[in-house]
């Protein structure tokens, strides 16, 4: 649109071309005009083209730790122009890794600095400078000096400078990619594009030898165009971009991009010494790494703070000893999911979070192999492993005293060359650690993986992956964050599908628009998440939400009941519950769930009782989410019960206080009748358990019945005969069921108060075993 309307100053420019770029330009969009700023080219004026000339002139080359830098400096007290064309126009001209543009503009001098390469931070030294910026793009204003002081200070700057560069390991995507046999037809190629998202194959072929050859590539482009002349049923090798354009792991980043620019692929594989194909590098990569935010890149710091702060120096130490020993192996590891995201939002670094971070359920994911991983540190540090090879996952046990962990070699303070100096300083300023106790009691490996749905709400397939493949596995973006271990990536963010974005906005949104059709389950966790975190679901989320309620009644009973159970489990879990009853949500799981002001009301007093000093056994005994089911259908019939028994397989100890509650609800009239002697209360709430009566009494569910509860739970339901069945024996009372019946009359006629002492016990019982025959 730029390109086509210069900018919106051409006369063809028509209202639509506003209207499509103003919704472009979105902040869901996460459009950034400085990556759109390289492919706009617009003409130069008089004045530009002048100093333009001036500054190439002008051009110093110096080259830094392989790096070639260009500094031009100019007088142009006259110009009133943008200077940042001109610094895009001379950095192109020369093929240089940076520019600093210094100009005297008369009353100061502007200095405009770009970077096409990492190694060289143009926004550190521009902050230097009194400006501010980016890696990629800078600038400052001085006042009082020279443009030849500036370049002074600027070389200065930068060789004080660390310029290391980026490798394509840093962003490539680990494994083994999907590929193409060069006579598979173009509808497989369209089949597994669909199933896995990919815009496009590397495409191999085993050589006289045996050995993989790279041939070329097939991508969605050719993939379409093929079968829109009705060409699906053609090889690949008739439509492929033919080639053997590759990289290797320690390639720069600027050798991968003129890889890309000279061969016009977007997906390039990454090949080992030996020439096998390890991985994938695209033109995603590289943009999102052009495209990183600044501030990202500078949290590394303030990230590894806040893992220092939160957790204990046996956790933190252990995270380190992972990420050094996955490094030895060339894997890649991360920390994935809600440990990241509550990181971040407990670090202040968002929202203020209102959950602790869990440090003991950490999802760590390995781009390489967990098994191998996992054997080689029992080896080294002792303690078993559960192996599933077959999911390619593994559980480290590290609390089986018949298989004891080497702690101290384990948990000693990890040094590394990459580590960075902050890390490494917190490691060693900690006490030593003798003890494994603030540890977990495992940690699950996973090997990143990727899945697709054969059909909407069944269970996935799950096959091996890179981890940007894994993390487009997960719900919602807010959950894609990882947090690499590696030495040289230690605090490093991944943000593939704008998690971090929609952690500042306060957004739950799905990452794309089959989410809930290929898991409706999902619909409970969105709002149970956009309740915890005071977040909002997304507009378009919300849309797809609200389409897919009804294939809720497709899920098993089980999942549905262990998200409900998951919503139960939160601080205030009645927010949740309002929210999927105004969205209509519980309906569809069943009618009878409901939700009012009386039952928020009800949940806050629960809480506020079981926090009391006073709070009863029978209810402290329990987990606070089954008290909550037994809240949500205290009122309604056993035939109900059942009903959302079947539909949600509600655990057996959750039916029993169920089962209580409605012998409970069913006989209130009856309770509270004043002709009603005690024996016959007895009768009824002896049916009732312990834990439902305690429930519907010191929340008085029923004012009027609540008086009858607490005399019953304060004397009635103690009082027992003095007789039992040896007494009964001596008696001369033969056995049989005569003896509960003797002892149930007994007890009546003392709860009614027509006996009161053990000889009218006896006599009580004689008569009753007198009178049979």
């Amino acid at each position: 649109i730029h390109e086509d309307t210069g900018s919106l100053t051409y006369a063809a420019t028509t209202y639509r071309d506003v209207t499509a770029l103003a919704w472009l330009m979105q902040p869901e969009r996460g459009v950034n005009l400085q990556v759109l700023s390289h492919f706009l080219q617009h003409p130069l004026g008089e004045a530009q083209r002048t100093l333009l000339q001036i500054l190439i002139d002008q051009s110093a080359f110096y080259e830094c730790e392989g790096h070639t830098v260009v500094i031009a400096c100019a007088k142009a007290p006259a110009y009133e122009s943008e200077l940042s064309t001109l610094a895009h126009r001379l950095r192109n001209f020369h093929e240089c890794d940076a520019l600093f543009m210094v100009v005297d503009l008369g009353e100061l001098v502007q200095v405009v600095a770009r970077s096409s390469t990492d190694g060289i931070d143009v926004g550190a030294i521009a902050r230097e400078l009194g400006g501010g910026g980016h890696t990629r793009a800078a600038a400052a204003s001085l006042h009082e000096t020279t443009p030849e002081q500036i370049r002074e200070e600027i070389l200065r700057l930068l060789g004080q400078q660390d310029h290391t560069t980026i490798t394509v390991r840093q962003i490539m995507s680990i494994g083994r990619p999907q590929m193409m046999g060069p006579d598979q037809s173009i509808d497989d190629v369209a089949v597994l594009m669909r199933r896995y998202g990919h815009e496009g194959f590397p495409v191999v072929a085993k050589d006289d030898e045996g050995k993989e050859r790279l041939l070329g590539v097939i991508t969605r482009r050719e993939a379409d165009r093929a079968i829109n002349h009705g060409l699906g049923d053609a090889p690949v090798r008739r439509f492929m971009q033919a080639g053997e354009v590759t990289v290797r792991p320690s390639d720069s980043v600027q050798q991968l991009r003129q890889r890309m620019i000279e061969s016009s692929w977007g997906q390039i594989p990454v090949v080992d010494d030996q020439g096998v194909i390890i991985g994938i590098v695209t033109r995603t990569d590289l943009i999102k790494l052009w495209d990183g935010d600044p501030a990202t890149k500078d949290r590394k710091a303030e990230i590894d703070k806040r893992l220092h702060t939160l957790l204990a120096p046996a956790q933190y130490r252990l995270l380190q000893r992972i990420g050094v020993e996955v490094d030895e192996m060339d894997f890649a590891v991360y920390i994935v999911g809600g440990f990241v995201r509550d990181l971040l939002l407990n670090g202040g670094l968002f929202h203020n979070g209102n959950d602790a971070i869990d440090a003991l359920d950490m999802d760590i994911v390995i781009e390489g192999d967990a098994v191998a991983f996992a054997e080689h540190v029992r080896a080294q540090y002792g303690g078993r492993i559960v192996v599933h090879r077959r999911f390619g996952t593994a559980k480290w046990l590290l609390n089986e005293a018949a298989h004891p962990v080497a702690v101290e070699l384990l948990l000693a303070p990890v040094e590394h060359e990459q580590l960075p100096n902050l890390a490494q300083s917190r490691l060693a300023d900690d006490p030593p650690i003798r003890s494994i106790d603030a540890l977990p009691d495992h940690l699950d490996f996973v090997t990143a993986r990727t899945e697709f749905y054969t059909a909407p709400t069944v269970l996935p397939t799950v096959e091996r992956g890179s981890i940007k493949l894994d993390l487009h596995r997960r719900d919602f973006t807010i959950n894609t964050l990882a947090l690499s271990l590696n030495p040289d990536r230690w605090g490093e963010l991944l943000d593939f599908y704008g998690g971090m974005t929609d952690l500042r906005e306060g957004v739950v949104r799905v990452l794309h628009s089959l989410s809930f059709v290929d898991d409706p389950t999902r619909i409970l966790r969105a709002v149970r998440y956009e309740q915890r975190f005071n977040f909002r679901i997304g507009q378009r989320t919300l849309e797809l939400l609200r389409d897919a309620i009804e294939l809720l009644d497709r899920v098993s009973p089980a999942r549905i009941r262990h998200e409900l159970d998951r919503i139960l489990e939160e601080r205030t879990p009645e927010k949740a519950l309002l929210r999927l009853a105004e969205l209509q949500v519980l309906q569809q799981i069943h009618p009878a769930l409901t939700v009012d002001e009386r039952l928020v009301t009800r949940f806050a007093a629960l809480r506020t009782l079981l926090a009391g000093e006073e709070a009863p056994a029978q209810l402290t005994a329990e987990p606070l989410g089954r008290l909550y089911w037994g809240l949500l259908v205290v009122h309604q019939p056993p035939a109900v019960h059942q009903a959302l028994v079947e539909r949600l397989g509600l655990r057996s100890e959750t039916q029993r206080l169920m089962a209580g509650l409605a012998v409970i609800h069913a006989n209130c009239a009856r309770l509270t009748d004043p002709a009603l002697h005690p024996s016959e209360a007895v009768q009824i709430l002896d049916k009732a358990t312990d834990t439902a009566i305690a429930l519907y009494r010191v929340l008085d569910l029923d004012c009027a019945v609540t008086p009858i509860l607490t005399r019953y739970v304060a004397a009635w339901q103690h009082v027992r005969p003095t007789l039992d069945g040896r007494a009964l024996q001596a008696l001369g009372i033969p056995r049989g069921p005569i003896y509960g019946e003797i002892l149930a009359a007994i007890r009546a006629a003392l709860l009614d108060g027509t006996i009161s002492t053990p000889e009218q016990e006896i006599h009580l019982a004689q008569a009753i075993a007198g009178g049979r025959p």
